[in-house]
């Protein structure tokens, strides 16, 4: 894809957000940052201006469908389109619940409901806001941030050693199937929808524990929000290559 396109990535002021938002405006595509909190958003999109990049932000809560149909109508007044979406916002645990707390055993379902407010039900409110800006581009796509941690043949290895946790594991399982749901329904439109991984990266998610850097973590999303008209959908794939779903 050579022509400048304009991209919208939630919760791109920090961590895998901001440095997809970084690497779309290193190569000279309009990107928008959407932000709960402006003031948060200003500096990171100011930091970014400076190193040349054409970045706006744009005030999105992804959990309230008003503020969802207002950063679509923000979006529609200033550029009358968009051409990607990257669904990038997610949380790992409600505030002051410990992460290693998601046990079924002892399941909060208010907590689990909260996680998946913005992995999933956030992901579905910002897309049906954006379908519309979407259409009215000529190679429009998707990118959801998903995670290899929801994958069906990961969670059902009784060997895996990774953490137990009912909400953010189930969340992103719940949202590959959800982008291939869009991507099925999208087809005939030639809206492409993939999902990606983007590795155990250092953020506030995990409390930077992560082993992979940002820009790393990032260069997957980055890759399908770029790929050509003519691209994939439908896939769940990492910077290495399909993941086993």
């Amino acid at each position: 894809m050579n022509h400048s396109m304009i991209a919208l990535v939630t919760g791109g002021n920090k961590g895998i957000g901001r440095e997809i938002a970084a690497q779309l405006a290193g190569l000279g595509h309009t990107v928008l940052i959407g932000v709960r909190s402006i003031e948060r958003g200003e500096e990171a999109a100011a930091e970014l201006r400076a190193a040349g990049g054409d970045v706006t932000v744009v005030a999105l809560d992804v959990t309230d469908p008003d503020s969802a149909s207002a950063a679509a109508e923000t979006v529609r007044s200033r550029f009358g389109r968009l051409d990607a979406l990257i669904n990038n916002a997610g949380i790992s645990h409600q505030p002051g619940v410990d992460f290693a707390g998601q046990l079924p055993r002892s399941a909060d379902v208010d907590h689990v409901r909260y996680v998946f407010e913005t992995n999933v039900f956030g992901v579905i409110t910002v897309s049906s806001a954006f379908l519309p800006l979407l259409r009215r581009s000529d190679s429009p796509r998707i990118v959801n941030v998903s995670s290899s941690a929801g994958s069906l043949a990961a969670i059902s290895d009784f060997a895996n050693t990774d953490p137990i946790a009912l909400g953010y594991v189930a969340s992103k399982t719940a949202l590959t199937a959800v982008t291939m749901m869009y991507a099925r329904d999208l087809a005939s439109e030639h809206i492409l929808v993939n999902a990606v991984c983007p590795g155990f990266v250092a953020t506030d998610l995990n409390n930077h524990r992560g082993v992979r850097t940002p820009a790393e973590g990032a260069a997957s999303a980055v890759r399908m929000a770029t790929i050509a008209p003519d691209g994939p959908t439908g896939t769940f794939t990492d910077d290495q290559g399909p993941v086993a779903w």
